[in-house]
């Protein structure tokens, strides 16, 4: 693509600039903020991966994992209301990290992608992204569902169960709001959307049987990615939220500090 199109495409920035002036949304400035980060930011991680791909740096690839996944904890943990920040940061990171261990880690060892920096580097960035939002979802559905069922919690810890028995049905449905997008992606590509990988294949001239075969691959990757993180989230971020004594502690959504 030309930098001349690339510069065309900003009209559709001066359409969404121009709805928002004409309705009085004031997202203007955000806008233009996020158009000028895109810009900036895509740009020097291009140029980047252009060096580490040509060097084939294996401290290079660590140091941008590393940098995807500091991101990625700072964005996730956002959604930890009731969570003290630190703790929450510690468990989503456990999250991520798992996940991409397990999935980058299997799609190596059963030779699916070659130990490349062009493989591994964007398949990390999807890998991470995807489950950076089922963490967030995930530990934000948790703290939900466990202040609306405090009733049913308290009633379940004075029979005798423990904090993990009592939390369990929040649990449960704090991992499937994790998992959902990415369940609801699978069951409508093809049919409501292509997407990005395989578009941007074809674009470029790729077989879209090839095309397909690739984006098979994403779905089912980040599949197992986001089930890892949703899972992981949801069995360690209720802990903080009892004692050891299987009674509410102050953390608890809505408790009384």
């Amino acid at each position: 693509m030309s930098l001349t199109a690339l510069t065309l495409s900003l009209s559709f920035v001066a359409i969404s600039l121009a709805i928002s002036y004409r309705e009085q949304l004031g997202l203007e400035k955000d806008m233009m903020i996020g158009t000028i980060r895109a810009f900036l930011q895509l740009f020097a991680i291009g140029y980047v991966l252009q060096l580490v791909f040509d060097l084939r740096s294996l401290p290079g690839i660590l140091a941008i994992l590393t940098v995807m996944i500091a991101v990625a904890v700072q964005n996730a943990a956002k959604r930890a209301f009731a969570l003290p920040r630190p703790k929450a940061r510690l468990y989503i990171l456990g999250a991520l990290v798992l996940a991409e261990t397990l999935t980058l880690g299997l799609l190596l060892s059963l030779g699916i992608v070659p130990l490349e920096p062009r493989f591994i580097i964007p398949l990390s960035g999807m890998i991470v992204g995807n489950a950076m939002i089922a963490s967030g979802l995930t530990i934000n559905r948790l703290q939900a569902e466990l202040s609306s069922q405090k009733a049913q919690v308290l009633a379940a810890l004075s029979l005798g169960a423990t904090s993990r028995q009592a939390a369990a049905r929040a649990i449960k449905a704090a991992v499937k709001a994790g998992m959902s997008p990415t369940i609801d992606s699978m069951k409508t590509v093809g049919l409501v959307q292509l997407p990005g990988m395989m578009t941007g294949q074809i674009i470029a001239g790729a077989s879209p049987v090839e095309a397909v075969k690739y984006q098979i691959l994403i779905h089912l990757v980040m599949m197992g990615a986001t089930a890892v993180a949703s899972i992981a989230v949801g069995l360690s971020c209720y802990r903080p939220f009892f004692t050891a004594e299987h009674q509410l502690s102050r953390h608890y959504p809505g408790a009384v500090q």
